[in-house]
């Protein structure tokens, strides 16, 4: 069990379920890297798969709440229907800002609902929630956490957890990654950390999931390409031993203050 004194590390892995690049990337850096947890988008293509990894390597999971999808050439939409959830081609809304300002909050709790059962129906067991690219709708969040009774991931509800730190390796240069994640690990205090990354395997299905000129182009194969490399880096679970850092995820961390 963890001491007062012990840095405790959640290694998180965004995305679970987007596309079958994405969910090879979260296997591979949870079997052969650091990876602890990844959050599940029910809503999007590729779900049964994830859920079917989950299920045989016994990765555990949250809900990745999904009220948005930013990529041109991969659209995913509500499984609930709710006209307010939509853009006019019947899919999520594009942008955080935008779907704040349309999004129906009854309608987003019934889609969030829904998106949680899928889950359940697969026989797979959520030990927290969050969001996908961001805050959309604080209301349905907070009623989908009480009903399910599930904390939260991030700050903002009366269910968020409390980390020590919380940190993004995602969007930092490739060449950076790993002396930056080393430098962060080495600095780490007692407490319960949180890294959130994107895992991913290069080639050509997230290559093509957007345009070159789109603003979130590296999001779709360059971050998470590097995000596997690091994760996989034999040099980052040395340092991790080394320092004495305790892997963990939400549903085993010891030292994590719940509401």
């Amino acid at each position: 069990m963890a001491g007062s004194e012990t840095v405790e590390l959640i290694i998180q892995g965004d995305d679970f379920g987007m596309c079958h690049a994405v969910n090879q990337g979260i296997l591979t850096a949870f079997v052969d890297g650091v990876l602890t947890q990844s959050s599940v988008m029910a809503a999007c293509p590729w779900v049964d798969e994830a859920l079917a990894l989950v299920g045989e390597h016994s990765i555990p999971i949250g809900l990745h709440q999904t009220l948005t999808c930013d990529w041109e050439n991969l659209r995913w939409g509500p499984i609930s229907g709710g006209a307010s959830l939509v853009d006019p081609d019947g899919k999520f809304h594009s942008t955080v800002a935008g779907a704040a300002v349309k999004v129906d909050p009854a309608e987003a709790e019934i889609e969030l609902r829904n998106q949680a059962e899928r889950v359940a129906r697969a026989g797979r067991q959520l030990s927290y929630l969050d969001v996908h690219m961001g805050m959309v709708c604080l209301p349905a969040y907070q009623a989908v956490s009480d009903l399910l009774g599930l904390p939260f991931l991030y700050p903002g509800l009366t269910s968020s957890l409390s980390f020590a730190s919380v940190r993004s390796l995602s969007d930092k240069p490739a060449s950076e990654k790993k002396p930056w994640l080393i430098g962060w690990l080495e600095g780490r205090s007692p407490g319960v950390h949180l890294l959130v990354t994107h895992p991913g395997v290069p080639g050509a299905e997230l290559g093509s999931l957007t345009s070159p000129g789109s603003p979130v182009y590296p999001w779709a194969e360059e971050y998470r390409a590097s995000d596997l490399e690091t994760l996989t880096d034999p040099e980052v679970r040395r340092t991790i031993e080394q320092l004495g850092i305790e892997l963990v995820s939400v549903a085993t961390a010891q030292g994590l203050a719940r509401p």
